[in-house]
C-alpha cells in the first residue's frame, strides 16, 4: 500500500493538525511507536531542545501519514493517551526531581560533620561577635557528604547562616576515620566582613585575607 494512501483523506485533516502533547512530552518514545523515526534526533544534544518544539507542532501531521488510523477518532484517542501517558511521566520525575533537591540538604543536616561544625560555630565567641546570638543555618547547604565501607569517608560543606546581627557563611572540610568525623577546616566567612574568621585551620592552609590561621 503507497504511504499516501495509508490514510483517507491523505493530508491530516484540519480538526486533527494541531500541538501534540504526547509528542512533546515522549518525543523518541513517541515517535517509535507512531513510525516518526524523525523522532529520534531528540536523543542528539544540542539539537533535542528545537527537536521537542518541531515534535509539538508536527508530530500529529507525521503520525497521521506515518501509521494507519481506523478513523479521525482511532487517532484521536491514541494521541490522547500518549499526551496523559507523557503527563503523567513529566509529573512523576519533576516529583522525583523534588525529592532529591529536598531529600539531599536533610541528609547532609544528619551528617555527624555538619552537627560537630555547626556546634563549633555557635560556641565561638568571635562568631558570636560578629553574628549576634541564635545563629540558625538556613535549609539550603552545599557541598557533599561521602560515606563509604567501613567508617571512612569525607564531607565538604558550605553552610549558610544568620544570626542577630548578620549573616554569614561556614565552610568546613572534614574526613570520617572509624567511623569519627575530624574536622580538619572551619572557617565563617561574614558578609560585609574583611576577613573571615577561622575556627579550625589543621591543614595550615592559607585563606585568603585571614588574619589568623590556626
Amino acid at each position: 500500500m503507497a504511504r499516501e494512501a495509508l490514510n483517507t483523506p491523505a493530508e491530516i485533516p484540519a480538526e486533527l493538525d494541531r500541538w501534540n502533547w504526547g509528542a512533546f512530552f515522549l518525543n523518541w518514545i513517541w515517535g517509535i511507536g507512531n513510525s516518526t523515526f524523525i523522532a529520534l534526533l531528540a536523543l542528539i544534544p544540542g539539537v533535542n531542545i528545537i527537536m521537542i518544539i518541531v515534535l509539538g507542532l508536527r508530530g500529529s501531521r507525521w503520525a497521521w501519514r506515518n501509521r494507519y488510523w481506523r478513523d479521525a477518532e482511532h487517532f484521536r484517542r491514541t494521541q490522547r493517551k500518549w499526551a496523559i501517558a507523557g503527563l503523567i511521566i513529566w509529573v512523576l520525575g519533576f516529583v522525583a526531581a523534588a525529592a532529591m533537591i529536598v531529600t539531599v540538604p536533610m541528609t547532609m543536616k544528619n551528617s555527624g560533620a555538619y552537627h560537630i561544625s555547626m556546634d563549633a560555630v555557635r560556641a565561638n565567641p568571635e562568631v558570636q561577635n560578629a553574628l549576634g546570638s541564635n545563629i540558625s543555618d538556613k535549609f539550603w547547604i552545599g557541598g557533599s557528604v561521602d560515606i563509604q565501607a567501613g567508617g571512612t569517608g569525607s564531607a565538604q560543606l558550605s553552610i549558610p547562616v544568620q544570626g542577630d546581627k548578620g549573616t554569614g557563611t561556614v565552610t568546613s572540610n572534614a574526613i570520617r576515620t572509624g567511623g569519627q568525623w575530624d574536622v580538619r577546616l572551619l572557617v565563617v566567612t561574614v558578609e560585609g566582613a574583611d576577613a573571615p574568621i577561622v575556627l579550625i585551620n589543621k591543614d595550615q592552609l592559607v585563606i585568603p585575607n585571614a588574619a589568623i590561621n590556626m
